[in-house]
């Protein structure tokens, strides 16, 4: 079975953190923050075997962007597959404005 390197952009990191922080901090519930680090940065890692298994975005620009769209709880893991790497590039808040989003982020 192939297998890719997974690779998380400093954007990606940013989300995380700032998912953290509102979990433990704004909502006041750290445990609750910290296991749904965890299932994000696990799904995430799972991404080396058969990323496709996730599918793409139905919509455009994402679609012809190649960005690949996984759910974890109400959070949207964005991401591409390269020939060896898979490179996570947000993970977003499912009710957030996703498209909008990624527009800015990725002009």
């Amino acid at each position: 079975m192939k297998k890719y390197v997974v690779a998380i952009t400093d954007d990606a990191l940013a989300d995380m953190k700032a998912l953290y922080t509102y979990i433990a901090v704004d909502l006041m519930a750290p445990d609750n923050s910290m296991g749904q680090y965890n299932r994000i940065a696990e799904a995430i890692l799972s991404l080396e075997s058969f990323p496709e298994r996730y599918g793409l975005f139905v919509c455009e620009p994402e679609r012809s962007m190649g960005i690949h769209k996984m759910v974890v709880d109400h959070y949207l893991v964005c991401y591409v597959i390269d020939p060896r790497v898979v490179t996570v590039m947000d993970v977003l808040y499912g009710a957030s404005d996703i498209h909008q989003t990624l527009k800015e982020r990725h002009r």
